[in-house]
């Protein structure tokens, strides 16, 4: 996405993109041990009230998770903004980058992973807005797998630009969501390289496959990229321990190549199994399941038909 002039930008967007980025600030002027807990503190109990935060949370429990209590909902509510607050804060720090570099990996995938650098093999790693993705991509680079990574530019034009330099101080390449960044991908894929895409955010291209019970519009192109250029499909997850600022990562086994629609609703399911272990450290304020019914769950049914009579 191209900056524009702060001119061409409505002061109500520069508002919330400051709002976003004071915490931040705030908190950078604190030692690393507490410049963490700080950032989830003010996330969860002044930003998430201002911005409707809590209540995304709660409406999308309410959605996906109905049966969980009234206490377990009071607590999501400042949990999941916390945690997303510490992940922020962590991106914007040198010492989590040090940090990460030393976190175990640990998994079933790692054979499959070496097994496939070995031979030249390009490798997608999937993964979502959990714990923090971030960890699980220091730590991969440590690794000696240069990991280039597809993003989604934020509504937020002020604070994309914060967001985005912040990015690019973890690990480059970065390509960009759209025509140029899929074409910068997919050179670097077919050169051997390495990506890594978060594939939980509501895709109005996608088809509408289950998550947590519900459909939830999810993108294909995670899979027909491994499929494409024969590079095995690598759920990867960065999970914060119960201190609050350490991680370890899982690396599972491959998604097996069938096909498009499977193979992705296998990364749905692996996510949620993920989520419900660790239902704080998923990023409940996205608006996951919008478009997920009404017209378009007509294209899923199309979708399971075609691949019915291929078979």
């Amino acid at each position: 996405m191209t900056d524009q002039p702060n001119k061409n930008i409505p002061i109500s967007e520069r508002l919330i993109g400051a709002a976003l980025y004071a915490p931040l600030v705030i908190a950078r002027v604190l030692p690393y041990r507490w410049r963490v807990p700080v950032a989830g503190w003010l996330t969860a109990r002044v930003l998430a009230p201002l911005a409707g935060y809590r209540r995304r949370v709660r409406e999308n429990l309410a959605h996906a998770c109905p049966n969980l209590s009234a206490a377990d909902v009071r607590a999501l509510t400042r949990s999941v903004p916390d945690n997303a607050g510490r992940s922020m804060m962590e991106m914007y720090s040198r010492e989590f980058k040090e940090l990460a570099r030393n976190v175990p990996i640990s998994g079933p995938g790692l054979e499959t992973l070496r097994t496939a650098r070995k031979a030249g093999r390009p490798v997608v790693f999937v993964t979502g807005h959990f714990g923090n993705f971030n960890a699980a991509r220091v730590a991969m680079i440590e690794q000696g797998f240069h990991m280039g990574g597809f993003y989604r530019p934020l509504t937020n034009r002020p604070f994309n630009k914060h967001y985005m330099q912040a990015m690019r101080s973890v690990s480059e390449p970065l390509f960009e969501q759209g025509r140029r960044g899929m074409m910068q991908m997919v050179k670097h894929l077919r050169g051997g390289g390495v990506v890594a895409i978060l594939n939980d955010l509501n895709a109005h291209d996608g088809v509408p496959l289950t998550f947590f019970g519900q459909p939830a519009l999810t993108s294909l192109a995670t899979a027909e990229m491994a499929l494409k250029y024969n590079a095995p499909l690598i759920p990867v997850w960065g999970i914060r321990n119960p201190d609050g600022h350490s991680f370890h990562v899982l690396v599972e086994d491959e998604i097996p190549p069938t096909d498009a629609v499977t193979m992705t609703q296998d990364f749905n399911n692996r996510l949620e199994a993920q989520v419900r272990q660790h239902m704080d450290q998923w990023f409940w304020i996205h608006r996951r399941w919008k478009d997920g019914t009404g017209p378009l769950a007509e294209k899923r049914a199309q979708v399971l038909a075609d691949l019915t009579r291929q078979d």
